[in-house]
């Protein structure tokens, strides 16, 4: 009987140290996540290459997000294609872009099943290109659609799977203004679920 207690005591004692360990976790990554936006802001406000219009600069008081949510961080497996197809994509300028079309994620949002294709412009590059629309789309967030770059040394981990964070999901720069060009988001990346995290539709101050 001593025996039995010992062990259910052992189990809730652990089951409380993962759930604390979970909990620290997540409060890491907030913090980062608030501390990236926090740069970002500091960075379009004075920064010679700001994509925020000059004469916007002096009101600038940051970039509108929704708050962080771990439900929309994602460790995924990338599913590799076999025939890496070239894929012209316009831009905002009527240029034509081509792109690898490189591989895939799967993953679920509440109870519907998502597919996003990942882009390379070289296939040499590490870099993953994630261009996504999603319900929320010329509503809360940029019509035209949202981006999420990652990163093979920032963004896998060591077992091998990707971190797909839509916390992370920003506005392309001509968002902000007429000067810039961006390519538009393939149909194939146009998720009829809503993305209610990331960057919000940047809305001219002053």
């Amino acid at each position: 009987m001593f025996f039995l207690l010992a062990q259910v005591f052992f189990f809730v004692k652990k089951k409380k140290c993962e759930v604390k360990e979970d909990m620290e976790g997540i409060s890491d990554w907030k913090e980062g996540i608030e501390r990236e936006r926090k740069g970002k802001d500091k960075s379009f406000a004075v920064h010679g290459q700001s994509p925020i219009p000059p004469e916007e600069r002096g009101k600038f008081g940051g970039l509108e997000y929704y708050s962080p949510n771990a439900d929309y961080r994602f460790e995924l497996e990338l599913h590799e294609h076999s025939d890496k197809k070239l894929l012209q994509i316009e831009d905002t300028g009527g240029n034509i872009r081509d792109f690898l079309r490189w591989a895939e994620f799967r993953f679920k949002v509440g109870d519907e099943e998502c597919i996003l294709q990942a882009y390379k412009s070289d296939p040499r590059e590490e870099r993953l290109f994630i261009p996504f629309k999603d319900a929320s789309s010329g509503k809360e967030t940029y019509g035209a659609g949202r981006y999420i770059d990652l990163e093979l040394k920032r963004d896998c981990t060591p077992e091998g799977r990707w971190i797909l964070d839509f916390n992370k999901a920003y506005n392309p720069w001509c968002a902000y203004s007429k000067n810039y060009v961006c390519p538009f988001v393939p149909p194939e990346n146009w998720l009829k679920v809503l993305i209610c995290v990331g960057e919000k539709n940047y809305q001219k101050q002053g």
